[in-house]
């Protein structure tokens, strides 16, 4: 009994404070910070990056977090609303475009 209430307090927690782990990846850039789920900062640079990221045409390909986002023609499609900053330090993650499908994916896991 305490351990089913050990696991469901911990998942409770992890979803509260990362709302952003459960949803898939179909995506719309909003204009303003307020909307945002997510703040993002594109780098040049791929070892910079906290997630490498591959847009696809196909929206079937956008699940989970995998670093393969699809960009929605509407907001209210999109799992996740961003906002590109142009100040690495106010982003909540710092992306790099990658051509390759195969590239795609966080850092570290």
């Amino acid at each position: 009994m305490k351990t089913v209430i050990h696991t469901t307090l911990v998942l409770i927690l992890l979803f509260s404070f990362s709302p952003c782990l459960v949803i898939g990846q179909k995506v719309f850039e909003v204009k303003y910070k307020s909307e945002a789920d997510v703040v993002v900062y594109v780098t040049k640079y791929k070892s910079e990056a906290d997630l490498r990221v591959f847009v696809t045409k196909y929206q079937s390909e956008a699940k989970g977090m995998k670093g393969i986002w699809y960009f929605t023609e509407y907001k209210s499609d999109a799992d996740l609303k961003i906002y590109y900053t142009t100040y690495k330090s106010d982003a909540n993650w710092i992306i790099y475009f990658t051509e390759y499908k195969s590239d795609a994916g966080w850092k570290t896991k």
